[in-house]
């Protein structure tokens, strides 16, 4: 499992011009499901997003966690990310999960993260999204399980 974390001082998602979900300060992670991936992937996923330290502390170092400031969650599915792009110059998508298994482990996820976190926002699974965000800093690191 892949998750693009951003670093975010606000994102929203919509969907046919209606915003389906929005945070203000937090992380905006764009989500890609692979073929391989479980259950346990998601709860690792959802662990480092938690606690993966990219806010800065007093002393302007990065050592505090989304969980340590109480920012939001913003979950958006992207099987783009999940992408074979090492040959060619067209992406394959033979290295991301079927629909089905894509869809059930980014619903797990949310739940999850909804059950463990406070402000837990997501786009719509399969829609096409808009995304919008301002990222801080920029901060963007991709984590994978």
């Amino acid at each position: 499992m892949k998750g693009l974390l951003q670093r975010v001082r606000g994102a929203r998602v919509e969907v046919a011009g209606e915003v389906v979900g929005a945070v203000d300060q937090g992380l905006l992670v764009l989500v890609a499901v692979e073929p391989e991936d479980t259950r346990a992937s998601a709860d690792k996923l959802l662990h480092k997003l938690l606690n993966y330290r990219v806010f800065s502390d007093a002393e302007g170092k990065m050592n505090l966690s989304l969980a340590d400031v109480g920012g939001g969650l913003l979950l958006v599915s992207q099987f783009t990310l999940a992408a074979d792009t090492k040959n060619g110059l067209r992406p394959s998508f033979s290295t991301a999960a079927p629909p089905a298994l894509g869809e059930e482990l980014f619903d797990y996820l949310l739940e999850k993260a909804k059950q463990v976190h406070g402000t837990v926002a997501s786009g719509r699974f399969g829609a096409d999204m808009q995304v919008h965000l301002v990222n801080d800093g920029p901060v963007t690191f991709l984590l994978q399980t």
